[in-house]
């Protein structure tokens, strides 16, 4: 099955170390910038809902903002425990533009 990889955003709309939340095809994606590579996971914290994209960073984990639930944004699996996990999508980019594959 081909990827269907869909422009989202530019790389200087994403700081490094932080994350951004972005609607991709009705789907909320926070893509987070780590030394210049992008990486992108669902928004939604799956304990409370809160916005992981508005969530702290600390090297490639991010702590949702409501509970301090953590999650690798490389992967989407929490580190504690990784039977709780977000999914993460493939993204890749295109000059200055980065693509997200749902």
């Amino acid at each position: 099955m081909a990827e269907n990889f869909i422009e989202v955003t530019t790389k200087d709309k994403i700081l490094d170390g932080h994350g951004r939340v972005f609607d991709v095809k009705r789907t909320k994606v926070a893509i987070f910038n780590i030394n210049g590579n992008f990486y992108a996971i669902n928004n939604t914290c799956p304990h409370m809902g809160g916005s992981l994209g508005e969530g702290d960073l600390s090297g490639s984990i991010v702590t949702c903002p409501l509970h301090a639930w953590e999650f690798d944004v490389k992967t989407g699996i929490c580190p504690v425990a990784d039977n709780i996990k977000v999914a993460s999508y493939k993204v890749k980019t295109d000059g200055e533009k980065i693509l997200v594959s749902l």
